[in-house]
């Protein structure tokens, strides 16, 4: 597999020198072929068995909070909701 390192170095908003571009992609591709080359792994466990180690807990609806009373511990709120500054552009 052909991995255009420049494309995905300017998606991350990195600058890879021409030099190293090179390197990195051979690095890459040998990442891909060895995680293509790996066996399908199974968890080994049944998560509807309570009696398993490995089971997978209940989803319970437990009180929470009040909204009001989260809310009166923000800076900032607006039609019920935290306001938290932009993080994306």
């Amino acid at each position: 597999m052909k991995i255009d390192i420049q494309h995905i170095a300017k998606l991350a908003r990195l600058s890879i020198e021409e030099d190293k571009a090179a390197m990195f992609e051979k690095q890459m591709e040998d990442i891909v072929a060895m995680c293509e080359n790996l066996p399908e792994i199974t968890a080994g466990f049944d998560p509807v068995d309570p009696d398993h180690p490995m089971a997978l807990r209940r989803d319970e609806i437990t009180p929470s909070f009040p909204r009001e009373d989260i809310l009166k511990n923000a800076p900032h709120s607006q039609a019920g909701c935290v306001v938290v500054p932009r993080t994306v552009e």
